[in-house]
């Protein structure tokens, strides 16, 4: 896994010891395709940051600053290296995404988050659950987008806050971008 393009393109990344699914170079690179010049000068947050690969990329591509947040200290340490690898300055901070987002004061143009898939009947939907969190929405400017990785066979996402307004599926994985839903009436 390397940094895709930018200032620190071509950069290898380290994957932390726990990380069993890290985004493939393939995937991040048509997400940031698709997001083009919004990241250039944005916020971006970083959620369930793991190796740090979505904020790291989109500093390398010209973000103004990013937020890392993930509860895993082999996570954090990753994180840390890769940024002094790239030559990137970000905040990182081990919280629970859950208990960061309900407490953020502040909000971001780019949100990513690539919690753990739920693989069977029962498992904890992070998903689901980080569409559900109205707190999430103020993490997000009303003209940013949210960029959420989950599993390809999980189907149709409904939510109060959101609209997904791009889904891309790459093998078993799905990229939803969700902006705000327009207040009805």
């Amino acid at each position: 896994m390397r940094v895709i393009a930018g200032s620190a393109g071509g950069i290898p990344l380290r994957i932390s010891s726990h990380d069993f699914r890290p985004t493939m170079d393939m995937v991040r690179g048509a997400i940031f395709s698709a997001l083009g010049d919004l990241v250039i000068g944005a916020r971006v947050l970083d959620l369930f940051a793991g190796s740090g690969a979505y904020g790291i990329e989109a500093l390398s591509r010209g973000a103004a600053e990013a937020v890392f947040v993930d509860n895993h200290l082999k996570s954090i340490e990753a994180i840390r290296l890769n940024l002094a690898r790239a030559k990137l300055d970000g905040k990182v901070v081990r919280d629970d995404v859950f208990r960061f987002v309900q407490r953020c004061k502040t909000s971001f143009r780019l949100v990513f988050a690539d919690p753990p898939y739920a693989k069977h009947a029962g498992d904890r939907n992070f998903v689901e659950e980080l569409l559900d969190r109205e707190a999430l929405v103020a993490a997000v400017e009303p003209a940013g987008v949210l960029v959420i990785e989950r599993s390809s066979a999980k189907g149709e996402t409904a939510s109060r806050f959101w609209e997904v307004t791009r889904q891309k599926k790459y093998g078993a994985t799905e990229v939803l971008f969700c902006v705000h839903k327009k207040p009805l009436g």
